[in-house]
């Protein structure tokens, strides 16, 4: 599962929404362009690799933060921020910021025997940038939220040495005061060596793992698309300050030639679900 868009649209619930019932709670309503911080941690099940059809359940922690305008974010294995000050308010608002990222799949915990004979691969130092817009007042409320973005990152070690390009789409909503909703549709177009490197296996691999050889990876092309739905409730004070709940499921679907690598199409599944629960806090 892809961790920066599914914890970001996690954390955009909980941190960045404006009450849908400000009018009738006003005497509550926090500031939502003051400084704050947000801790997010729970369980999340996830693929033993992008493309397997084994399970793993993995510790989640996530961290959220606005200093003057500026946010950043910890999700998983990598960090990102947006460096244009966001002063809140309805409107457009205009997003651009750094990346940096450690991408782990196939580093360990393989649980498919045939996979975890190729061996394990490198951990890709993925470094980047993402840029967006954003509406804030689209359809529901002056609350709810349109952003189109689009990242690029590439390795500087020692692993795919490729780029991957990544568009977004997410809508966001205040359910109540105290609800929030959010779904994301995105996709991935990797390199020709990101593609070589986790898809691809050599003859010496295949003699290894008792898999096909394989070369039908060695090209950029879409990798996936995928989809990502959250719910986030607060159980003390309201989405901004205190205590909330949290549930959120994602799907990716693997296309193509990367689809029919002998690690997806053999020994395991294109379509890739992943699922997380848990508590944050907002202060």
């Amino acid at each position: 599962m892809r961790t920066r868009y599914f914890g970001a649209a996690m954390l955009w619930a909980l941190c960045h929404a404006g009450p849908a019932f400000a009018q009738q709670e006003a005497a509550e309503v926090p500031d939502p362009s003051r400084n704050r911080v947000t801790v997010a941690v729970g369980p999340a099940i996830t693929p033993s690799y992008i493309g397997s059809d084994d399970y793993v359940v993995l510790p989640n922690l996530l961290v959220q933060g606005k200093v003057a305008g500026i946010s950043f974010e910890t999700l998983g294995t990598s960090v990102d921020a947006d460096l244009i000050p966001d002063r809140g308010g309805t409107g457009w608002k205009l997003q651009l910021g750094p990346v940096i990222g450690a991408r782990l799949d196939r580093v360990s915990r393989v649980r498919d025997h045939a996979v975890s004979a190729l061996g394990d691969l490198h951990t890709a130092w993925e470094v980047g940038g993402w840029a967006g817009i954003q509406k804030t007042g689209v359809v529901t409320s002056p609350y709810d939220t349109l952003s189109l973005s689009a990242s690029w990152q590439h390795d500087i070690g020692n692993a795919h040495k490729s780029y991957v390009v990544s568009p977004n789409i997410s809508y966001s909503t205040p359910l109540s005061y105290h609800a929030y909703t959010s779904l994301t549709l995105g996709a991935d177009y990797v390199g020709r060596g990101f593609g070589a490197y986790y898809y691809d296996i050599d003859p010496a691999g295949s003699a290894a793992s008792g898999l096909p050889a394989y070369s039908g990876a060695d090209r950029a092309g879409w990798k996936d698309w995928n989809a990502n739905f959250l719910l986030a409730h607060s159980v003390t004070g309201n989405l901004l300050h205190g205590m909330s709940v949290y549930g959120a499921v994602g799907y990716q679907r693997l296309l193509g030639r990367y689809a029919r690598s002998p690690i997806v199409g053999i020994a395991g599944d294109p379509n890739q679900w992943s699922g997380s629960i848990g508590l944050a806090y907002s202060f």
